[in-house]
């Protein structure tokens, strides 16, 4: 009788919920101090990072966003016990890779904290054995999605109209015609349906979060999600530090070379550091185009979610088997109504002025998210499970399809900008 009473929403709401409280309890005026975790040296390390003063700020932290996992918890009917079991951890985790991240050596290479989340979540799930009930209770697609949610306050539409039609019409023509070419890749070469639709986006759009906005409009398995995430991050590497000396040495314009870097390159600090190399206008113009893409996830979600809807339901020749707007809106990813409505709310609604205020603790606020979604995907990841459930056949087809990327982009990239 107990269970029958206990609270359930659907994830995908609990996550608009959530994020929604978020940020109007930032509007309203609750602005957590934002952790510093940039240091040089054993001196700044010391002095800055493990401060009293920065100690407590990553404590009160902590109590906010543990609140919201339980939160989180009680509306979708899960335990708060678990969560209460597991979260410090996952937290501890993510905060020691932030500080790793925050070297300036590690910013230099532009190697971003979620890589170092990752890292230490894959070393301790894999090295150490992990009960199976603190795996079961990590909340992964909970955190990503109110990343997710957050990143919606950033996509402002006056800064697209500011973008310029060029960098949205290379966003467009690349998208289309990358996310087209990895699908019949991976579909040629008989990779699973669920791979194939997160590679395809992956490589198109933007990397991790059009892989796990994929993931939750197909409602993915969280295995192949965390396979394609490590395809991302590991080839965003040489790419960020080689194309731009490969631009360099043939004598590309820097606008070119920004709109090259913007488009191929999947992840947004990735594209910023190898930005930097080259220059402030390509930086501009890298940053813009990342930045156009970026602007298309939400579009990518709900018309992925429509396709996998009319290909996965069962279809025969009773027209009553056919997928209704019942079934589509069922199936549809709620979570992005959470992303267009946030960003809808700070493009019209709310003051610049208060814009302005928030958009640090916010924008602080879904990296840490993202970084705690991270830490629990490497936890809950073992590499002989996902190797011997995935051939290497995704992972050709990935790195055919990002070189396929990187030759169409530089090609519209000279056409639109030289």
């Amino acid at each position: 009788m107990s269970e029958q009473k206990k609270l359930s929403i659907h994830e995908d709401w609990v996550v608009v919920i959530l994020g929604a409280l978020i940020i109007l309890l930032s509007i309203a005026g609750l602005l957590l101090p934002v952790p510093v975790f940039g240091w040089k040296n054993t001196a700044e390390l010391s002095a800055e990072v493990f401060s009293a003063t920065n100690l407590q700020n990553i404590l009160l932290q902590f109590v906010f966003v543990i609140i919201i996992a339980i939160i989180g918890a009680v509306l979708s009917g899960k335990s708060i016990l678990s969560n209460l079991k597991t979260f410090p951890v996952v937290y501890v985790l993510t905060i020691v890779a932030l500080v790793i991240a925050g070297n300036s050596e590690i910013k230099y290479l532009g190697l971003e904290a979620v890589i170092f989340s990752l890292l230490i979540g894959l070393l301790i799930g894999n090295f150490l054995k992990l009960p199976e009930w603190f795996k079961s209770a990590l909340s992964t697609e909970l955190f990503v999605k109110i990343g997710l949610v957050l990143l919606g306050t950033g996509v402002i539409f006056s800064d697209i109209l500011k973008a310029g039609s060029l960098g949205l019409i290379q966003a467009l023509v690349v998208v289309l015609s990358v996310w087209y070419f990895a699908f019949w890749l991976c579909k040629k070469m008989k990779i699973d349906d669920e791979l194939t639709m997160m590679i395809s986006s992956a490589v198109s759009i933007c990397g991790v979060s059009a892989a796990i906005a994929t993931s939750g409009a197909i409602k993915g398995d969280s295995k192949k999600l965390s396979y394609v995430i490590s395809m991302v991050l590991i080839t965003a590497i040489p790419m960020m530090i080689f194309m731009p000396y490969i631009a360099r040495y043939f004598g590309f314009p820097q606008e070119v070379t920004g709109a090259w870097l913007g488009g191929s390159i999947d992840t947004t600090g990735a594209v910023v550091a190898s930005g930097t190399l080259v220059g402030e206008e390509a930086l501009k113009i890298s940053t813009i185009v990342k930045f156009s893409q970026n602007v298309l996830l939400g579009i990518a979600a709900f018309a992925i979610s429509v396709y996998w809807t009319y290909t996965q339901h069962p279809a025969g020749k009773d027209k009553a088997s056919k997928p209704t707007l019942k079934v589509i809106w069922e199936r549809f990813p709620k979570f992005v109504i959470g992303f267009i409505a946030a960003s809808l709310l700070f493009s019209f609604f709310v003051p610049a002025e208060t814009t302005a205020v928030v958009k640090g603790s916010l924008k602080n606020l879904q990296g840490l998210w993202f970084a705690l979604a991270f830490t629990s995907i490497g936890l809950e990841t073992n590499f002989k499970d996902l190797f011997s459930q995935n051939s290497k056949k995704p992972l050709y087809a990935f790195l055919i399809a990002q070189g396929f990327n990187i030759i169409i982009t530089l090609i519209i990239a000279f056409l639109l900008f030289s």
